[in-house]
């Protein structure tokens, strides 16, 4: 059997196992999806025994950077080399990674370490899609693909309930070292299960000063975001990674203009329509972080409930995304693109409005309300994003619409950490300057439910304070990007039915 797959000729070899193939997808979709969840439901713990609160915000966004910087590059080494070995490559990579965060004595450690790993699970997400489009006809795959969202749904749902008891039960080391046996097992079924076709490929281009330009830009902006939010930092210090960033931009656009094989092809964004689609799901993907991280550690420090309750606040989200995405296609069938955008934005913004003012009574069942609404309007457009940008593009270049859309939620999830890490810090620090008595080490002891109870009723009203004023800086922005994407559908030009 032979294919022919965009220039790459692909010759059948010995027949894969599908029953473990498969297996090993939705194993590594588990694993590489759950991280994050189970992350959030730690974090507060961890940020408090390693002393972090002022750079919790990198343990998320280092991962999220080196894996939006990989993925592009992981998806052209798969075309030239094949999918097994950067499979595996990537996935040897995410364990040592997984291994190293859990050994981790310090933050700078763990930073570094979730780096590692990022630079992984760039490989594992976009390469299992590609494996499954090599073993899976057409009529097929969409039904495949679809049983692997409900993988990363369950995932997302168990995520929280693992980290919580790994936390009250165990230490937060488990919530990395639990990623080795899984891990393992997928390495095992990839090896045995996988064979794949022989490679008789052109030399594909690597866009080696993209990628370059790329890595700069993104580290330029996060560590002028973080820099920023220390009070000590001089001017200089925080302006020359906003110079980098801005620099390396211009010049990584001028690249990807000339460039034969860019890492990102810019003519796409020639159609505003699809533009808009890439900008709506960098977006939300924001404000899906933002209340990822902050509705457990709001919930830990000014409730003081467990660890598990608190993480069970976002599984709302998840099981709503999975039921409303259902519904897409028959959307777009009645509807054009902006006018399912904007009432559901609409309705989500209403309901984040009231968490800039809430205060200590504000009942905690509206954490989950708010994360259901959130997880039901981005089951909807996030999924009508893919599917309109796929379809606004020339066929051949389905896969890079796909991939954009990847890459756009990943970048809107690494830029919005550093962002929401950046108000949330300045308020702290604000507090902390406005009442002698606050220090950023007892609010760093305060964040956790897993500390003790022991400060005066003053002296925790002025804590509450303090990182009550810190979250509502964060969802204000998160607000703010509601209003952006109102605004921007708005001028979608696109007013009929897609197809």
């Amino acid at each position: 059997m032979q294919k022919n797959n965009g220039g790459i000729h692909l010759e059948k070899s010995k027949k894969s196992n599908i029953t473990l193939t498969l297996a090993a997808i939705f194993i590594a979709t588990f694993m590489s999806s759950v991280e994050t969840t189970i992350i959030t439901t730690a974090l507060p713990t961890i940020v408090s025994e390693l002393h972090g609160i002022t750079q919790e915000s990198w343990v998320f966004a280092m991962y999220l950077l080196t894996t939006a910087v990989t993925t592009p590059i992981y998806g052209k080494l798969a075309d030239q080399l094949g999918r097994k070995p950067i499979f595996i490559f990537g996935l040897v990579t995410f364990l040592i990674g997984s291994i190293a965060c859990g050994f981790s004595p310090n933050i700078i450690v763990l930073i570094v370490s979730r780096a590692i790993q990022g630079i992984g699970a760039g490989a594992i997400m976009p390469i299992t899609f590609t494996i499954i489009a090599d073993v899976f006809s057409f009529e097929r795959r969409s039904n495949i693909m679809a049983m692997n969202n409900t993988a990363w749904g369950i995932s997302a749902l168990a995520g929280p309930l693992i980290g919580g008891f790994i936390v009250d039960k165990l230490n937060w080391h488990w919530v990395f070292f639990i990623n080795v046996p899984l891990g393992i097992l997928v390495l095992g079924l990839i090896v045995f299960g996988y064979h794949e076709s022989s490679f008789n490929a052109k030399k594909i281009k690597i866009d080696y000063p993209g990628i370059v330009l790329l890595s700069a830009s993104l580290i330029g902006l996060l560590l002028g975001l973080q820099n920023l939010s220390k009070q000590s930092t001089s001017f200089m210090f925080w302006l020359i990674p906003f110079i980098t960033f801005a620099a390396a931009l211009v010049f990584f656009i001028m690249v990807e203009r000339r460039t034969e094989d860019p890492l990102i092809p810019l003519k796409l964004f020639s159609n505003r329509t699809f533009s808009i689609q890439i900008t709506t799901a960098l977006l939300l993907s924001g404000v899906q972080i933002g209340f990822q991280v902050y509705f457990p550690m709001w919930l830990q420090s000014i409730y003081h409930v467990s660890a598990s309750i608190a993480g069970l606040a976002i599984t709302p989200s998840p099981v709503l995304w999975l039921i409303t995405s259902f519904f897409v296609g028959g959307l777009l069938k009645r509807f054009a693109p902006k006018y399912i955008v904007l009432p559901i934005v609409v309705i989500q913004t209403a309901f984040y409005v009231p968490l800039v003012f809430a205060g200590t009574n504000f009942p905690i069942m509206m954490f989950y309300v708010i994360a259901g609404i959130t997880g039901a309007g981005l089951g909807i457009i996030i999924t009508m994003n893919t599917v309109v940008a796929q379809e606004l593009v020339p066929k051949g270049n389905i896969g890079t619409a796909s991939s954009m859309l990847t890459l756009g939620r990943t970048l809107g999830q690494t830029v919005m950490t550093g962002i929401f890490g950046l108000v949330f810090n300045f308020a702290l620090n604000q507090g902390v300057k406005a009442n002698k008595s606050l220090t950023i080490s007892k609010l760093n002891n305060a964040i956790s439910s897993n500390t003790p109870f022991r400060n005066g009723h003053s002296l925790q009203n002025a804590i509450n304070s303090v990182l009550l004023n810190g979250f509502h800086s964060v969802f204000m922005i998160a607000i703010l990007l509601f209003v952006i994407l109102i605004v921007l559908n708005l001028f979608d030009n696109t007013k009929e039915i897609i197809r």
